[in-house]
């Protein structure tokens, strides 16, 4: 029973699902709404179950003294601040928690984003090594893209930035879309074996 109530329950949200898609009328459209409700309800719960598992793994990090448990006060530190003020004064601009919003998580944000850049061009510059035609062909476009996007490109050469823009609407896009394909198409099939009880990784690992 732990095991079949599950997977029955997950069966007949998914089929619910699929037809609210297909069939918006009644019964189906407002079971389906009721469903997609309860979606909101039990994600917005798990902001809390996320909240607790935080607080408790970085408890238990100081109590055992675990690798770098000294950055878990921190972490602590700055949830209850930034919950207490959001609670006590509230959300909005010129309050304690838009303060603290913008003056420390902005700023390590744009922070994090900065050194990006560098991990990015250091990877570039390994994958770019032109040792086969298709690296050397991804060099080549890369340098072309880079090249339109900035002002000196069209000062090397007029068409440089009309190339660079058909580079991203034609090549890019049609291989974007291709991804985008194929990732829908493993998503249905992943859905379809969870609906149908084949995929039960959701459930813990139980067979």
């Amino acid at each position: 029973m732990r095991l079949f109530l599950p997977l029955v329950i997950t069966f007949i949200c998914g089929i619910v699902m699929i037809l609210h898609f297909f069939i918006p009328h009644r019964p189906i459209s407002t079971i389906g709404d009721g469903l997609t409700d309860w979606y909101m309800i039990v994600a917005s719960a798990a902001i809390f179950l996320g909240a607790a598992n935080l607080v408790q793994v970085h408890v238990h990090r100081i109590n055992t003294k675990a690798r770098n448990w000294k950055y878990s006060p921190v972490v602590l530190i700055g949830f209850i601040a930034m919950m207490a003020t959001g609670l006590l004064w509230g959300v909005e601009e010129t309050l304690p928690f838009d303060y603290m919003f913008q003056t420390m998580i902005v700023p390590m944000g744009a922070t994090m984003f900065s050194l990006l850049a560098f991990f990015v061009a250091s990877a570039a510059f390994r994958a770019f090594r032109a040792s086969n035609w298709r690296a050397t062909l991804l060099l080549a476009s890369a340098f072309i893209v880079m090249l339109g996007r900035v002002p000196i490109g069209g000062m090397i050469w007029k068409q440089i930035p009309i190339i660079s823009e058909w580079m991203m609407q034609v090549p890019n896009m049609a291989g974007q879309r291709a991804v985008m394909i194929g990732a829908a198409l493993g998503v249905v099939a992943t859905s379809l074996r969870m609906i149908f009880g084949i995929e039960r990784s959701y459930l813990g690992g139980a067979d």
